[in-house]
């Protein structure tokens, strides 16, 4: 276990950041009435736990054989979180629809769209990578696209962190699952300690 916890370094931090968030939000969920509704949270916070699995486990990779294993455990929980997410953001439409919801509404709902569309367009050039390298003329070409690929997953990372905190202020919050805003900093500073120094930048290219 101690050769375990040494070799992950602080992405032990970032694991147990992303659990209180999980069991923060999922807490507060079922002490309450469930509605469709919470769903969203449900899903969303699942989602985030998922996503930075599919992180730490490509920060480690050294070999080719190391290499192409945590690409294909990536691909894998990138897709899983990928369903979980559109099962929030389905539930959100739904529920506006059936309740006359107004959009954009908060910073929650703007950060959230700008989320949405950030993860569809690095989910479609990671897995057309992956998967259809020759849509960017070899496999040579599309290893040169990785390096953005990474730096766009980091930064994204920030604004979905970004996205999570700024829910506390929603009304649902405030008047259903009473998250408190310093909980949410401190998960996403604990992340964000847990995954950034994790980074090595010959990885990154540039």
């Amino acid at each position: 276990m101690a050769k375990l916890i040494q070799s992950s370094g602080t992405g032990v931090i970032a694991e147990g950041a992303a659990l209180l968030l999980v069991a923060s939000v999922w807490a507060s969920v079922f002490l309450n009435p469930v509605i469709l509704f919470s769903v969203h949270p449900l899903a969303q916070s699942f989602g985030v736990l998922v996503l930075l699995q599919s992180i730490l486990v490509l920060q480690p990779t050294h070999t080719g054989p190391q290499k192409q294993v945590g690409q294909k455990i990536h691909a894998g929980l990138n897709l899983l979180a990928f369903a979980t997410f559109v099962v929030g953001v389905v539930v959100i439409e739904v529920n506006k629809f059936q309740n006359n919801g107004a959009h954009f509404h908060s910073v929650h709902g703007y950060l959230g769209v700008i989320t949405s569309i950030w993860i569809l367009v690095q989910y479609l050039v990671g897995f057309t990578m992956f998967g259809v390298p020759a849509l960017y003329g070899g496999e040579a070409n599309a290893k040169k696209i990785w390096k953005y690929h990474r730096s766009s997953g980091y930064v994204l990372l920030l604004l979905m962190l970004a996205t999570v905190t700024s829910a506390v202020e929603t009304d649902y919050n405030k008047n259903v699952l009473g998250l408190k805003l310093w909980a949410m900093i401190l998960i996403s500073v604990l992340t964000i300690v847990g995954v950034y120094p994790r980074i090595k930048k010959q990885k990154l290219g540039f």
